[in-house]
């Protein structure tokens, strides 16, 4: 089958696009910005990319368009094909329907830490020699792709996105997985671009409840109130949880960040001993372990393959040191996601000054619906510099000055990205730690800084 995907440069339709391929089908594709490195691990399988979405795309005769969630009505290539009556569907119900449905699926779902979680059981899996096919929104080092699937494979790990479907399905992509493991890791209002309140949210949560058979499993923390609420409308499924009091769960063993004891009820596990710190990241491998043992994967083979897990791309990632400086990498985009980075990082770091660079670039920050939380979230960072464009796509509805004003002194906004890292460059003190948040590219900003420190002292003012 000839498959022609719109959107195809995007994490989740270029992930699609790699599990097509193996698949066997022949793969061509679109979208508005074809560039590295999506383009070039497609273009490396064989995968023909078009720049654009022009109407003459029609000529290809595919059987089938699969149209990701970016296109919309007014797009040219998706106006001729409801012009022409042409066969289409969307990423989540190809993948469904062609792949999934003979699977073992293990979807991860929750507000934060899908693509962490689904990476850490993705290695677990392969670790223990089940060759697990994946479909994540990272790249860990040891799995070396963001995507992989085989024929022979019986276990598909997939992050399950909340997100909605596509322009003509407004339900969440993870409804057509059809999960038998599932991990719902957190619920907390975000999306205010598509969803009006965490009720909208939570009824989407139920939706794919009420897909996951009796003889599956819910993996789900031990303190999550909207979670609560979710499972009091209906659950036809055992459920596990984990995080304190929860049948797994993390005890420190010494004062390093990255050790910590598993219990598998009375039962210890073994010590998870990684260069990860933060309580996020315990809670994340406590639910990879858990829905790893429904794969056969004991915990103690589980802890020990977590020991040798390096963590994802753009997850507290060092980019690179000017002297006794760092700049880190992180994809913190949502509040309580900021807090928690800084919070890890707070915790490996001590004493040492800690310089938060954030940029609100999802749908939700730009729309200012958790703008009131941001002082509070960035409380850990000794100083806070908040880029935010006035004009064009990425421009915030709100000022980022007047929000952060009950930090003070400690926080400074831009709208020009040079100037803000000169100014970064400018208040940099050896020893520091500058930690970049954003869900975009944010212009090579890390790049930036780190050539910007690395100019003579009085270029840097």
């Amino acid at each position: 089958m000839h498959l022609h995907i719109l959107g195809i440069c995007g994490t989740f339709m270029g992930g699609l696009a790699l599990i097509a391929r193996a698949a066997g089908h022949k793969v061509t594709g679109c979208d508005a910005g074809v560039y590295p490195p999506m383009s070039t691990q497609l273009q490396e399988q064989g995968i023909e990319l078009i720049e654009g979405f022009s109407a003459d795309q029609v000529s290809l005769r595919p059987d089938l368009y699969v149209v990701g969630n970016v296109v919309s009505r007014g797009n040219p290539l998706m106006e001729a094909i409801l012009d022409q009556g042409l066969p289409y569907t969307s990423g989540p119900q190809w993948l469904g329907e062609a792949v999934l449905r003979t699977q073992h699926v293990m979807a991860v779902a929750g507000t934060h830490g899908k693509t962490s979680t689904s990476s850490m059981l993705a290695w677990i899996l392969r670790e223990a020699g089940l060759a697990p096919n994946f479909l994540i929104g990272g790249i860990a080092p040891g799995l070396e792709v963001s995507a992989r699937y085989e024929t022979a494979g019986k276990l598909f790990v997939i992050e399950a996105d909340e997100y909605d479907t596509a322009f003509f399905d407004k339900r969440s992509k993870f409804v057509h997985y059809r999960p038998r493991t599932a991990i719902l890791n957190n619920l907390e209002y975000d999306h205010a671009d598509i969803f009006p309140d965490l009720h909208a949210i939570q009824t989407q949560f139920h939706h794919l409840v009420r897909t996951i058979p009796a003889s599956g499993a819910i993996i789900r923390p031990s303190n999550d109130e909207a979670l609560d609420e979710v499972l009091q409308r209906g659950c036809w499924t055992p459920v596990q949880t984990f995080g304190p009091g929860g049948h797994w769960s993390a005890h420190d063993v010494d004062a390093h960040p990255g050790h910590f004891e598993v219990r598998a009820g009375d039962q210890a596990a073994g010590i998870v001993s990684w260069g990860l710190g933060g309580e996020h990241n315990r809670l994340n491998a406590l639910a990879a372990l858990a829905a790893a043992r429904q794969a056969g994967v004991q915990p103690q083979a589980g802890v020990e393959a977590l020991s040798r897990f390096g963590g994802i791309k753009r997850r507290m990632e060092l980019r690179g040191k000017v002297g006794d400086i760092a700049v880190y990498d992180d994809f913190a985009h949502h509040p309580t996601a900021i807090a928690t980075t800084l919070d890890g990082l707070r915790r490996q770091v001590g004493g040492a000054r800690i310089v938060a660079v954030l940029e609100p670039r999802s749908n939700t920050m730009k729309l200012g619906a958790m703008a009131a939380r941001l002082p509070g979230a960035l409380q850990q960072a000794d100083l806070v510099f908040c880029y935010g464009e006035t004009q064009g796509k990425h421009a915030l509805g709100w000022d980022p000055a007047q929000v952060l004003a009950p930090l003070g002194e400690r926080a400074r906004a831009h709208s020009d990205l040079d100037a803000m890292v000169r100014a970064i460059a400018a208040a940099a003190r050896p020893g520091d730690h500058i930690l970049v948040m954003s869900n975009g590219s944010f212009g090579g900003v890390h790049q930036k800084i780190l050539d910007r420190l690395a100019l003579p002292a009085q270029a840097g003012a």
